[in-house]
């Protein structure tokens, strides 16, 4: 029997800088940097089962806060990763740990885009999250 359901290694992995997506807009973030990473996390489980223009749902969706942004909670389409350091350092880890499956980065950090298309990561900017 065959089972409909995508194998997890299927499924693109995206990954979210949350820093650099949420101070991409100058919306007040840097007053509440939780609430803001709160409301990406919450744009961005909406985008799990569709996926992008650019990437076919489904999706699996990661966001990495780090600094006053972290304590906010997973939700069942987002998996939130605490950085414990460095945001970047974590999100290489994140790519470096799923080597076999497609992994797309959202970020227009540019040290940060070089160090994941070396693991073979994609790259796309803030702009590809709709707001």
């Amino acid at each position: 029997m065959n089972d409909p359901t995508p194998s997890r290694l299927d499924v693109p992995l995206l990954v979210v800088d949350g820093a650099n997506v949420v101070g991409s807009v100058p919306d007040g973030w840097w007053r509440d940097r939780r609430g803001a990473a709160q409301r990406l996390r919450d744009r961005l489980a909406q985008l799990a089962e569709p996926g992008l223009d650019v990437l076919t749902g489904p999706i699996e969706v990661v966001l990495v806060v780090e600094g006053r942004a972290r304590g906010i909670a997973s939700v069942p389409a987002v998996t939130v990763v605490e950085a414990p350091a460095s945001g970047d350092d974590t999100i290489v880890d994140v790519v470096g740990d799923h080597p076999r499956r497609r992994r797309v980065v959202v970020t227009a950090d540019r040290e940060l885009r070089a160090r994941v298309t070396e693991l073979g990561a994609e790259i796309l900017g803030p702009s590809s999250i709709p707001r």
